[in-house]
């Protein structure tokens, strides 16, 4: 059977592997449709990925279809198209038991710490697939990273009215976009890139853009924009420990910041800047199982259009000459999307 291996930062290679065995109790038999390519599997080719374990078959965006399932599986049967929640939880420690499995303590996410979906066939615990009739595969690769961006925007909990500054308009910081704009909030995305600014004015009408330079003028553009309040909340999905730090003080007094991006680097920041306004900081890590239903049942009823995010798109055979062109965003790339089968 075949598969795509990633062996090291920046060396993919196609790979013969066994066929799955038969799925046991509570497992079912997938073959992958789509996989979406997403800042964690960029960030594994670059070697920028603090989680990412090597070597790795990647892939955890994906759309796919029921083979078969083991006894005792009855949330999904054998045709039924599904998306993934790749997050693999023990159900046992301290966070699992708190209903956070999202970020159990010894967590293995399918594509980053274990083998993924780029081949063709997979055993995955069946309690993780949520089927639609409705959607394509495409649309259900997509639902993982709008579930990255559902979990991000809840945990900044932000309030119809309030300003929000979404910093990074790459997939995830879009995927922010998707549910923060539904809580009524006034949004103001800031990015390095125009064309992705671009981007979001255009498919989401946001009326407030900064291009970030990094220097003093992103602050008075901020301020401008908010009448000197600042920032209810910041939702930082840049991945960069520059922007990350600097991001507290964009936040208003009493105000949340979460990260949501990932750094292998040091984020630092005096004090006085968390401590003088009060701020919440909070981590934003992977989805909760709740989140893919939700986001299933608004993609099919059309409160999220899903139609503009895939930009780019490949096929099996194509993946290793191609990837490198998806790490760059002068590319115009938003999603690519492989076409597995």
């Amino acid at each position: 059977m075949r598969a795509i291996r990633l062996n090291q930062p920046r060396e993919f290679v196609q790979v013969q592997i066994d066929a799955p065995a038969a799925p046991g109790p509570g497992q079912a038999l997938v073959r992958t449709h789509r996989m979406g390519i997403c800042g964690s599997d960029v960030g594994g080719y670059l070697g920028k990925m603090p989680f990412f374990k090597y070597p790795r078959i990647p892939g955890h965006e994906l759309g796919v279809e029921v083979l078969a399932v083991g006894p005792g599986v009855a949330n999904i049967k054998p045709g039924d198209r599904c998306s993934v929640e790749p997050y693999m939880n023990c159900g046992k420690c301290f966070a699992c038991r708190r209903g956070q499995g999202n970020c159990c303590q010894t967590l293995e996410v399918i594509g980053v710490m274990i083998d993924g979906g780029l081949r063709e066939q997979f055993l995955v615990r069946a309690d993780k697939l949520h089927p639609s009739t409705k959607l394509t595969y495409d649309q259900l690769a997509l639902v993982e990273t709008l579930a990255i961006g559902c979990h991000a925007s809840d945990r900044g909990d932000s309030k119809k009215g309030d300003h929000v500054l979404i910093i990074g308009a790459g997939p995830i910081g879009l995927a922010t976009l998707e549910f923060v704009r539904l809580t009524g909030a006034e949004i103001t995305v800031m990015d390095m890139v125009p064309d992705r600014l671009e981007f979001c004015r255009r498919v989401y009408g946001v009326a407030h853009t900064v291009v970030a330079k990094g220097d003093a003028s992103d602050l008075e553009q901020l301020n401008t924009i908010t009448g000197g309040d600042r920032y209810a909340v910041v939702i930082d999905a840049t991945g960069s420990n520059r922007s990350m730090s600097a991001s507290l003080g964009y936040a208003a007094h009493t105000g949340t910041v979460v990260y949501v991006g990932i750094t292998s680097g040091e984020v630092t920041f005096p004090h006085p800047v968390l401590h003088r306004p009060e701020l919440n900081l909070k981590g934003s890590r992977n989805a909760l199982p709740k989140d893919f239903p939700r986001i299933i049942d608004l993609i099919e009823r059309g409160v999220i259009n899903t139609q503009p995010w895939i930009t780019h798109r490949t096929t099996f055979d194509r993946v290793i000459e191609e990837f490198e062109t998806f790490t760059r965003p002068e590319t115009g790339v938003i999603k690519a999307v492989i076409e597995v089968a």
